[in-house]
């Protein structure tokens, strides 16, 4: 079965670090580890990653796109059907069609058009352009996703303005702290995402991503304590004891590191 590397599926499908993470987190996306430790996402995975992000073009809220993916991962198969795989909207429901075969997904929630087909192993989206944005703080979040993919700028200043109008509204600290990393400006992401906390202190992802930025500089020590932190929030949190372990077993603390890799091996039976 072919698989993808994180780095790949980022550049095929344009989605952010820390909406993948966000997936991975809620369990909607289980990818498995190579042999280097790092992430490989199944035909599944990129089929689910990309309705998320298509879903998030068309602006759909984020709680939506969580329920509806729950319950698409339940019909999709393991192996790209060589008929062909098409999963679109009708309604307020999701409709998955294989071959001449068509069922149903129960989501009940959604008011948009989308399209994914998969045909001879190649995977595309239509998606329905996006109404105007309001001034809400969730209206400006979801331009800012959509303007990534044409204007980094724009994109940042569409994330700081739902900052400012909700500095305790989490998803735009994470996706612009991963857009600045990615740009090597992780030391504003540093300061970005303890600037979060300030506001949501309790948010086991932000001591996460603020981990992994630290990593990026080097700061070592720094990032074990976010580590330790998000695991202290969210205990069932896997990848902060993978990463944790990593950590350890580079500096040498074997007994630490065997015993969050123990924990992450646990927690992700």
């Amino acid at each position: 079965m072919e698989t993808y590397t994180l780095r790949r599926i980022q550049s095929m499908l344009g989605i952010s670090r820390a909406v993948i993470s966000g997936l991975m987190d809620s369990g909607f996306v289980t990818p498995s580890r190579g042999q280097r430790g790092e992430y490989r996402f199944t035909f599944q995975d990129v089929v689910l990653l990309r309705t998320a992000y298509s879903l998030q073009e068309a602006r759909i809220a984020p709680r939506k796109i969580l329920q509806s993916l729950r319950r698409l991962k339940a019909t999709l198969p393991s192996e790209l059907p060589l008929t062909g795989l098409r999963i679109t909207a009708v309604g307020n429901e999701i409709a998955v069609k294989e071959g001449n075969t068509q069922w149903h997904v129960d989501s009940g929630q959604l008011l948009f058009d989308f399209e994914i087909k998969a045909e001879q192993g190649n995977v595309s989206v239509l998606s329905a352009a996006p109404d105007t944005a309001s001034d809400e703080p969730s209206d400006w979040f979801e331009r800012a996703i959509e303007l990534e993919a044409t204007s980094q700028a724009d994109a940042e200043a569409a994330y700081r303005h739902a900052i400012r109008q909700a500095p305790d509204y989490v998803d735009p600290y994470l996706n612009l702290g991963v857009m600045l990393c990615d740009a090597g400006r992780c030391k504003e992401a540093v300061a970005l995402y303890r600037d979060a906390l300030r506001h949501c202190p309790g948010e086991a992802l932000l001591h996460f991503n603020l981990a992994i930025a630290l990593e990026d500089l080097q700061r070592t020590d720094e990032a074990l304590a976010c580590y330790e932190k998000c695991m202290q929030l969210s205990p069932t949190f896997a990848d902060a004891h993978y990463n944790a372990a990593r950590l350890h077993e580079q500096s040498g603390h074997t007994s630490k590191a065997i015993r969050h890799y123990s924990e992450y091996r646990r927690l992700s039976r």
